[in-house]
């Protein structure tokens, strides 16, 4: 948390503002009060906070009252409101007038500490975008993709750079970081933005398939080909071709892809005419490249011939920062979709978020979120939502302390493997069901299966 935030506390126990202004100075932060609510209203009237404590049993304006008023004024501004007399009806009464937290006295310094560093955050959010706006360009089109952590900015300040570019984007990352999410950005904020964005799954069909998908078929040319069908390279001429997991392509895909990056012509299966085509490639893989050259499985030729750019989405883990926003998008998403009326999550179902390691990164993220709402009774999903979606294969997951073999510290494909055995076991073998939620293909969960030596 930064230092010296302005920070307005209100209390008519004057013993306890006392304490409250001693422990928040000691804080780093710049400390005033008010001992009624009017005080307080009118102090947010004559200058800016960038947070309120305020209790809510007091004796001219209550702070209930207050809250209500300055939410009217301000509705930016976070404000915690605190009380000895905690009740139910009381808690969902202050979250409905706008509060960002309850917290009952005697005060927990830690737990009131979390909330504010968490209130200021969310406080902080919109000027952090508004900075990550102008760092980008006025005209960058980010599409759907959130973050505003370091580890995101970053990467997206690449995208902006090359996306005007002609070059051969390789975007790499684990599964469900947000790769074709980047590629549309690309797309997006490219000469080519107006022409079509075709996108291609490469593990999604079989080999012989994966040739008439994206080259095309002559009528005629195989068993079920009524038709003539024009392919994707076809289809994306003039815009952009996005080839998500290039990394499955057998070695005779590979040599075809090849030449067709090199030469930009294609040829239909069962056909002979050549035809041109202009396609920028944006291909994308959860694989490393370098190791699988080393295996024999990956062309050293055609992984140069992709990778003229590469761009590497970080994993949820090490951009926690963005959790609480995307889960917040998802919530609004999910509960318009549910029609739930859920306006938010309690820090104590946040913390339980954040501490969580997200092997699945933001398409994980995005199911229990989902999975939360759809089991919520309540206006504020709170920790018990939440360990509902976590307990069985995420609760085993849960963040361990370093060296004990956690997440963490666990190779890649031991993270995959048990993601997959756990959420088998969620799903009682049910693969179909597994495979939806972990968001890949089933015909990817076999792969992965025998990858492991779990089916013949």
């Amino acid at each position: 948390m930064k230092t010296k935030n302005s920070v307005l506390v209100v209390d008519d126990d004057q013993a306890h503002l006392t304490m409250l202004r001693t422990l928040l100075t000691g804080w780093g932060h710049e400390v005033n009060e008010a001992d009624d609510g009017l005080k307080a209203i009118q102090q947010v009237h004559e200058r800016s906070f960038d947070l309120i404590l305020m209790d809510i049993r007091m004796i001219k304006v209550s702070g209930l009252e207050a809250l209500a008023e300055i939410k009217a004024y301000n509705p930016a501004i976070p404000v915690i409101i605190m009380t000895a007399y905690s009740s139910v009806e009381t808690a969902v009464e202050a979250l409905k007038k706008g509060a960002y937290d309850y917290l009952t006295k005697p005060l927990d310094f830690d737990e009131l500490r979390l909330s504010m560093e968490r209130a200021m955050d969310h406080s902080q959010l919109r000027e952090e975008n508004r900075l990550l706006r102008e760092s980008l360009g006025s005209h960058f089109d980010r599409g759907n993709i959130i973050g505003r952590g370091p580890a995101m900015v970053k990467l997206l300040e690449t995208v902006a750079q090359v996306a005007t570019s002609e070059a051969t984007i390789l975007i790499t990352g684990e599964s469900g970081t947000g790769k074709e999410l980047i590629a549309g950005a690309i797309h997006l904020n490219s000469p080519r933005k107006d022409r079509p964005f075709v996108k291609m799954n490469c593990a999604a069909v079989t080999e012989t398939l994966l040739e008439s998908e994206l080259f095309g078929h002559e009528k005629g040319a195989f068993t079920g080909a009524h038709r003539r069908k024009e392919g994707r390279f076809y289809q994306a001429d003039g815009g952009s071709l996005f080839l998500d997991e290039v990394g499955e392509m057998s070695l005779a895909m590979q040599v075809k892809l090849l030449r067709v990056l090199q030469e930009m012509e294609i040829t239909r299966v069962g056909g002979e005419e050549v035809i041109n085509v202009d396609v920028r490639v944006i291909a994308a893989t959860n694989k490393d490249l370098i190791q699988e050259i080393e295996t024999g499985r990956f062309r050293e030729d055609l992984y140069y011939r992709l990778n003229v750019i590469n761009l590497s989405v970080p994993p949820l883990r090490d951009r926690k920062e963005d959790i609480p926003l995307l889960a917040q998008h998802f919530l609004t998403v999910f509960a318009e979709k549910n029609q739930k009326q859920i306006k938010g999550l309690t820090p104590q179902a946040m913390d339980r978020l954040l501490k969580y390691q997200w092997p699945g990164n933001v398409r994980e993220l995005m199911n229990a979120v989902e999975r939360a709402i759809v089991l919520s009774r309540s206006e504020y999903l709170d920790e018990q939502d939440m360990q509902v979606v976590t307990e069985g294969e995420l609760s085993r997951r849960d963040e361990v302390p370093p060296g004990h073999g956690g997440p963490a510290n666990m190779p890649l494909d031991e993270v995959e493997k048990a993601t997959i055995l756990n959420m088998l076991e969620s799903t009682r073998g049910n693969k179909s069901e597994a495979a939806r939620r972990l968001g890949i293909t089933r015909k990817t969960l076999h792969k992965k299966l025998k990858k492991y030596g779990m089916m013949p």
